[in-house]
């Protein structure tokens, strides 16, 4: 891609308008920003879209929004589905309205009806929506936890999930095929409401998708027993969550929730964290002092899209709040959900819980101790989504709960992408029903690390930006690849996985066997002592990153392993940076 040239043909070009072509004047005596912005097309990945907002062909704005909804467009009516319409839904990052907007508007003049929520909505309230209304895709305009100068733009089909295999290949075909920006449609928002293509929607999903919540509820009693005692403080990071998280909790009767007053409205910049993720300890700074003032029991955060939640917990033996990951809040509400469902009412005989293969081998354990199976998929919440789809569709298998190691779950099958407002909810009863038993949050971790031992799971990423950046990331895999290790620090390796290669092989018996997984850059090794490694590059941001995961005897025990795990990989990254 010549980018100069493409560079003076937006600048030149009547098709663009005043504003990008200032924008772009701005930086003429800036080579290598110039270069950044056009050296290749923003890629429609398995995901949507991703990046800095901007004008350039690498960048998101309304000409990539709108050439990205052309090829979706194209394919939904190659498959004679325009009938059935898009839902759009919206966070609260900068010009996430107006991508919302440009969307719908070029769905209306391909014939495609867009029902477009009028203000900003979780990501999992979306997901119900395109299920609700039966409509054959959804979008979200959303870059969940990215910094501020990030939007995005997410692609869900007709099951509520994430595009997954063949959509996604479709979709990212077409988008590809659109090369020419001026042979993309669009049409004024007043003449798409006039032909009936922009529907406005909103309260009515609002209480549907709220009903849906409040059916997983197994524990009101608990609810309603400690409804006055339990301390709940809440942070929506400037984002989605805060009016859904409020009125869930208020519907089902919790009447000590505080909000992080500086942290509450919807802002773009995220002016009080550098960028809005709750797996960040900065984005708890403001919800740990209002903790400590009201002396909660537990803090929470969503991220802008409110699909992850973050979580901290009082320890009243220490006095001290402790954080959990994801992994640990993950198999404290999977531990829960299954084993009340299976005091109250048993459990089906084809009862599943779904991981993602970089999730903490404790879910293994959880699983098993319940006598449900286990389904481990690929990163990436779309797969758990795909999976609950399968079981739908053959009849064969029971979805129990489905959660990743990046603060993601989902209870119930209302939605199926993450879902933080639900997770929220459930960690509260949770909360509730562990109250009545005089115990908190923290002594039901500690008892689940007693139980089925002493799961640390951590993970480290390395930042590689640019051109240059990528094809380090792509070195670092291949390098792996052509020298697999046997070992790692103190541990063996027992098995070695190949996604890409659609491999299995067992290092002490040489047999090899498939992943059984649809292929992926993403290389994972079965360590000794319940161990493990995974590498995979990040699909929406500049890194690599290796997962990794160790089993101890206690704590400090877990604790010290998983230093001596991270040291080592550090340590072997450097000789291949």
């Amino acid at each position: 891609m010549d980018y100069q040239k493409v560079y003076e043909e937006w600048i030149s070009d009547s098709y663009f308008d005043e504003g990008t072509k200032e924008e772009l004047k701005a930086i003429a005596n800036d080579e290598n920003e110039i270069k950044e912005r056009f050296y290749k097309n923003l890629e429609f990945g398995t995901a949507g879209l991703r990046g800095i907002i901007g004008a350039g062909t690498n960048r998101l704005n309304i000409y990539t929004v709108r050439k990205a909804t052309q090829g979706l467009a194209n394919y939904i009516l190659k498959r004679d589905a325009k009938d059935r319409g898009v839902a759009i839904a919206y966070d609260s990052r900068r010009m996430s309205p107006e991508f919302a907007d440009e969307a719908a508007l070029c769905l209306a003049a391909n014939g495609i009806k867009a029902y477009v929520f009028d203000a900003l909505r979780p990501t999992p309230e979306l997901s119900f929506a395109v299920r609700e209304l039966h409509c054959i895709a959804g979008i979200n305009i959303t870059a969940s936890h990215n910094p501020p100068e990030y939007n995005g733009y997410k692609v869900y089909w007709e099951d509520g999930a994430q595009i997954t295999p063949p959509h996604d290949k479709g979709i990212m075909d077409e988008v590809e095929a659109v090369t020419d920006y001026a042979n993309v449609k669009t049409m004024s928002l007043d003449a798409a409401k006039e032909v009936g293509l922009y529907e406005t929607i909103g309260a009515a999903i609002d209480d549907s998708y709220m009903e849906a919540l409040k059916k997983q509820v197994i524990h009101q009693d608990a609810i309603d027993a400690m409804n006055k005692e339990l301390k709940i403080v809440y942070s929506p990071l400037h984002g989605t969550g805060n009016v859904p998280v409020r009125r869930v909790l208020k519907e089902l009767g919790f009447e000590n929730v505080y909000v992080v007053k500086e942290q509450e409205l919807p802002d773009g910049e995220f002016p009080t964290v550098s960028y809005p993720n709750p797996e960040a300890e900065e984005a708890f700074e403001l919800g740990l002092k209002l903790a400590k003032e009201v002396d909660a029991d537990l803090v929470l955060a969503t991220d802008p899209d409110a699909d992850r939640l973050g979580v901290y917990v009082k320890d009243t033996k220490s006095g001290e709040y402790q954080v959990l990951t994801g992994n640990m809040s993950g198999c404290l509400l999977a531990d829960y959900e299954i084993s009340q469902r299976k005091a109250l009412e048993g459990l089906p005989a084809d009862g599943c819980l779904v991981k993602s293969i970089v999730t903490s081998n404790m879910a293994d354990a959880i699983a098993k101790e319940y006598g449900v199976r286990l389904i481990e998929v690929l990163t990436g919440f779309k797969y758990i989504g795909q999976q609950i789809l399968e079981f739908e569709t053959t009849g064969k298998g029971t979805y129990l709960f489905g959660f990743e190691e990046s603060y993601g779950c989902l209870i119930g099958t209302h939605a199926r992408d993450k879902d933080a407002i639900v997770a929220t909810m459930a960690l509260c009863e949770a909360a509730a029903y562990y109250k009545t038993l005089g115990k908190t949050l923290w002594d039901a971790m500690i008892d689940m690390f007693d139980k089925y031992g002493y799961y640390k799971d951590d993970i480290k990423a390395i930042t590689l930006k640019g051109i240059e950046g990528l094809a380090k990331i792509q070195e670092i895999l291949e390098t792996l690849r052509k020298e697999p290790p046997t070992s790692f620090g103190e541990f063996k390796v027992l098995r070695a996985r190949d996604y890409k290669a659609d491999t299995i092989k067992d290092l002490e018996t040489g047999e090899v066997v498939p992943t059984g997984l649809p292929s992926s850059n993403v290389l994972y090794y079965d360590l000794s002592d319940d161990a493990w490694v995974c590498v995979r590059p990040s699909g929406t941001e500049p890194k690599v990153k290796f997962y990794f995961g160790v089993k101890g005897t206690s704590l400090e025990d877990a604790q010290s392993k998983s230093e001596g795990l991270g040291k080592f990989l550090f340590e072997m990254i450097d000789k291949m940076l």
